[in-house]
C-alpha cells in the first residue's frame, strides 16, 4: 500500500514542512524598525572596524 501512495505521502510531508517553515518565520519575524536599526548598527560597527584597521597600519 505504501508503494502505491509514496508520491502523495511525500508531497503531503513536503507541504506540511513548508507550512511550518512559513509559520515559524512569520511568528519570529522582526519588525521593520528593529531590522533597520540592527542593520544601521552593523554598518556603523563595520565602518569603525575598518577605520581602526587603517589607523593601526599607519
Amino acid at each position: 500500500m505504501l508503494a502505491k501512495y509514496w508520491k502523495k505521502i511525500g508531497m503531503l510531508i513536503l507541504i506540511i514542512a513548508c507550512v511550518f517553515n512559513v509559520m515559524s518565520k512569520l511568528v519570529h519575524k522582526l519588525s521593520l524598525n528593529k531590522e533597520m536599526l540592527y542593520s544601521a548598527q552593523y554598518m556603523f560597527e563595520q565602518q569603525e572596524n575598518e577605520e581602526n584597521k587603517e589607523n593601526q597600519t599607519n
